[in-house]
């Protein structure tokens, strides 16, 4: 069976406030101001392929000096994911063991992947494929992410299992023919995957 892999949230935890904390007192506030200015939409756009350099300025041209400090996102990135979610990388370990082939797409910026490439260089060659939505200017769910995968790789999706925090992007992997699971906990994928007898 091929194992396909999300990273944000199941392999490396995403903690957005850290790059914003130096900057507010409290974690609500945080969240007051990302609400504020519409950031999960505006980071979306990056993940579909926009540069940095154009989703500041249009940051800017919306919001004037309340851009900021969001317009520091991009290098502050990599302080948002300074934690792996060990318990997620040992299955992965056991599952290579057990000569499952690995893959991952991932709703990721592409000028952001280096960040995650530099913190975690694992990530170059655990994989037989990362599908980086940024450079596909795809983002999960549309099933069109999931056959640049399949297609690329000569797999077939009845063969796939897809591993992912977002319920919508395990319907999306369905909708395609992928087994799916959401993410949880390392605990509760375990049983997943014992269950399908691939551990």
């Amino acid at each position: 069976m091929n194992i396909v892999f999300d990273i944000g949230n199941v392999l490396i935890k995403w903690d957005l406030h850290r790059a914003f904390q130096d900057h507010f007192e409290t974690p609500q506030a945080i969240d007051l101001y990302l609400a504020e200015i519409g950031f999960a939409d505006w980071n979306l756009e990056q993940d579909r392929g926009r540069s940095w350099a154009e989703a500041n300025a249009d940051l800017r041209a919306r919001h004037g000096e309340r851009a900021f400090p969001a317009t520091e996102y991009s290098s502050r990135h990599a302080q948002t994911i300074q934690t792996p979610v060990a318990g997620t990388w040992a299955l992965l370990d056991r599952l290579a063991a057990r000569g499952h082939p690995l893959y991952a797409i991932t709703n990721w910026s592409a000028e952001s992947w280096k960040d995650a490439e530099t913190l975690y260089p694992r990530l170059k060659d655990v994989f037989r494929d990362v599908v980086i939505s940024g450079r596909e200017r795809l983002v999960k769910p549309d099933p069109a992410i999931y056959r640049v995968l399949l297609d690329r790789n000569g797999l077939n999706a009845a063969e796939c299992l897809f591993i992912d925090d977002s319920a919508k992007n395990v319907a999306g992997a369905k909708a395609v023919g992928m087994d799916a699971v959401q993410f949880t906990t390392p605990e509760v994928l375990e049983d997943d995957l014992k269950q399908r007898g691939l551990l």
